[in-house]
């Protein structure tokens, strides 16, 4: 069983908590299972056909970053193994069981907090909108003449709402003090800071620009941690080093490439989504899997 099987499928014996757009979580009493599907979004609409090996993708490269980071910040992650876990388990049919392998983490439920925690390193996107309609970028002053995808000369906190449903918002630090109170507002900055500083100066190493992303952090008790996903295709900007010129757009390794495609044949960006054609399908999941050969240093095949 391969994508299709990955994009709606419930799984017996397993209470279903909530379906996103890209992630099936289930709810395990004091943990949850989180699966990564290949359904793809763009301009918050689910797409009808989904990318192979987009959720593998997903979710590999958020266990490598957790294992990386959890000097800095402790984690969810639980295992990444489902055999012998929970009883639970054990109802799942053999097929399933082997799609489920490499998409899916068995995690700590954890209280989100209500903030994406969005760091840049780069001039991009609608930071480079804010930027040219008047200088300021989540209410922080950036220096005059700076071009498009040009490096920050230090990376800033550009924290936004988490929406349910539609966009998120852009917010300003005080607005995450008001959110989650001074102390707990302070520590995500910094620590989502440091985070991306370490990813980035790992991945350039590797050939790939951070050029920004959002992580999620949640309360378990009175700690303090990371959830959800962590520097992957879908909640970062990937670009290739070797071909990064400032000045203009950059080509990356996420589903940018969907994007600009939906945009091409004039797509008015309400449901429904036309399907993709099997070219986009296999150039975007070629992205993805590129971008986790380059980061971890494995093929996907390998694990």
């Amino acid at each position: 069983m391969g994508s299709d099987l990955m994009l709606y499928s419930d799984l017996p014996g397993l209470c279903l908590y909530k379906r996103g757009k890209v992630r099936d979580i289930y709810d395990l009493g004091d943990l949850l299972l989180i699966v990564s599907t290949d359904r793809i979004s763009a301009f918050d609409v689910v797409l009808p056909n989904g990318i192979p090996d987009k959720g593998r993708v997903l979710s590999g490269l958020s266990a490598f970053w957790f294992e990386m980071t959890k000097d800095l910040v402790g984690n969810h992650l639980v295992s990444e193994e489902l055999e012998g876990i929970l009883p639970e388990f054990a109802e799942i049919p053999d097929d399933l069981m082997r799609a489920l392998k490499g998409r899916s983490m068995v995690v700590r439920k954890a209280k989100p907090l209500p903030v994406e925690c969005v760091v840049r390193g780069y001039l991009a996107g609608s930071a480079w909108r804010e930027y040219v309609g008047g200088r300021k970028v989540s209410g922080i002053e950036l220096p005059s003449g700076l071009r498009e995808s040009e490096r920050l000369p230090s990376p800033i906190f550009t924290p936004s709402t988490k929406a349910e449903t539609g966009h998120d918002e852009p917010i300003t630090m005080e607005d995450v003090e008001r959110l989650v109170g001074e102390e707990i507002a302070f520590k995500i900055r910094d620590l989502s800071i440091s985070i991306y500083e370490m990813a980035e100066r790992f991945s350039l190493e590797r050939g790939i620009i951070i050029a920004d992303t959002k992580m999620e952090f949640g309360l378990v008790g009175d700690e303090l941690i990371l959830i959800d996903e962590l520097l992957t295709p879908d909640s970062s900007r990937f670009w290739p080093a070797d071909e990064y010129e400032p000045g203009r757009p950059q080509r990356s390794f996420d589903k940018q490439f969907v994007r600009d495609y939906l945009m091409g044949i004039g797509w008015d960006m309400n449901p429904p989504a036309p399907s993709l054609p099997e070219d986009v399908v296999r150039i975007t999941s070629e992205k993805y899997r590129e971008a986790y050969r380059r980061i971890t240093g494995k093929d996907l095949e390998d694990c």
